[in-house]
């Protein structure tokens, strides 16, 4: 591994959270840390405004206090279990998940589904439950110790974010994070939820989601009704960036479409797990470890890396995209795979942790009360997750308090 690769996973928090709860933290494989210092160094050329990137991977678990647990992603809702020929990344997240999880076991699991999840991942091979995954909805998948990504976008001209209005229908962390930072470079954000999916990472840290989101505008529309959709659809027209994180039929059923948008000129970021032309579900711990992200203890075990570093990750890539645009002024639509992104950032060959399960991966030396790595350069402090520090953006908004007003500033009737 690189020694700037090892300088910046140590410095981005992210060692941390990488290892066994009563272990040693661990450094992750790659260099995805570098790589999202190296965004959002780009971010700062297109925009002016500078952040730390790699420090970006951790901040969550600052507000959260999420910690390394190993096998259990750091928030806990994800685990690594043994298949019948390697391992699994599975995920238990959302409220319908343990009864997703019990149709795939055939079984009925209650409110714990591990135990029989274990034992079914224990009797079939990592491609079955890739399968059942893909069929059911499950967010998962096998994780595979080496994959050739397919060639990420590249950013074009730059398109200054400052005065653009962005429409931003995602949720949880990658795109609200996209969103956030289009709006630290001036871009005006409306964030859209329905009725019957507000987004859940509001019921989350409540520090972090402001971090987020403040300042953003919030609308709510229904998408059953048709003036809400009639309204949607207006509001989309209206948009010069669209932000969503949504497989394209669910978009469909909204009655939205991000061809007939692209074609009249806006940029259209789609944050998907594997990419719009796979119908997948996955969420940023399970996206990493299945994309190859894990670190490896001596007893072949794989490790969680970071705390759901696929979504900060792509959240910076996609920041980056939005603030580009064809040079001719023509609509984009900017397909970003998460499972990609991460995949990109992890080099061939590159440190014993990217490669063999039973080669530990590189620990960190506790000197003086205070862990460290050791590069050819000579020891680099292991920081820990740290807050951001930002000016007062403002209060997050209750969901839907500005439905009425931005649909009037925009010529929409209010439904």
């Amino acid at each position: 591994m690189a020694d700037d690769s090892i300088r910046d996973w140590a410095r981005s928090g992210a060692v941390t959270l990488t290892g066994r709860a009563d272990g040693p933290p661990l450094v992750p494989p790659g260099r995805a840390a570098t790589t999202a210092r190296e965004l959002s160094e780009r971010f700062a050329e297109l925009t002016s405004v500078r952040l730390d990137g790699a420090r970006l991977l951790s901040e969550r678990a600052a507000y959260t206090g999420h910690r390394r647990r190993g096998a259990v992603s750091a928030g806990g809702s994800c685990r690594l279990l043994p298949t019948a020929d390697g391992w699994a990344a599975v995920s238990c997240a959302r409220p319908d998940d343990p009864a997703l999880l019990g149709a795939l076991t055939r079984t009925e699991v209650g409110d714990d589904p591990w135990p029989a999840v274990t034992r079914w991942l224990r009797e079939h091979t990592g491609a079955e439950f890739a399968e059942y995954a893909g069929l059911l909805g499950i967010a998962g998948g096998p994780v595979r110790q080496h994959r050739n990504p397919c060639p990420l976008p590249k950013p074009m001209a730059p398109r200054p974010p400052a005065g653009l209005l962005v429409v931003d229908f995602s949720a949880l962390w990658a795109g609200p994070l996209c969103a956030h930072l289009l709006s630290l470079a001036g871009a005006r954000v409306v964030k859209v939820e329905t009725p019957e999916r507000p987004d859940g990472a509001r019921r989350g840290n409540a520090e972090f989601y402001r971090l987020l989101h403040a300042g953003h505008r919030s609308v709510v529309l229904d998408p059953g009704d048709p003036r809400g959709r009639h309204a949607l659809a207006r509001l989309v027209d209206a948009a010069d960036i669209v932000i969503e994180a949504s497989r394209p039929r669910a978009l469909a059923g909204f009655g939205l479409d991000a061809d007939a948008a692209v074609a009249a000129g806006a940029t259209w970021v789609s944050i998907t797990a594997y990419g719009r032309a796979r119908d997948r579900v996955g969420f940023g711990d399970d996206i990493a470890a299945a994309s190859g992200l894990v670190a490896w203890d001596t007893d072949g075990t794989p490790l969680f890396c970071g705390d759901a570093i696929a979504d900060p990750l792509t959240g910076l890539t996609a920041a980056v995209l939005a603030a580009t645009a064809p040079a001719d002024g023509s609509g984009m639509l900017w397909d970003v795979s998460m499972s990609d992104v991460v995949a990109s950032a992890l080099e061939p060959g590159v440190g014993p942790a990217a490669g063999t399960p039973g080669t530990r991966s590189l620990a960190a030396r506790r000197r003086n009360g205070a862990w460290s790595v050791e590069t050819p350069a000579g020891l680099v402090p292991v920081a820990s997750p740290r807050q951001r520090e930002v000016s007062d953006s403002g209060r997050v908004a209750r969901s839907g308090e500005h439905t009425a007003e931005v649909l009037r500033e925009l010529g929409i009737a209010v439904p």
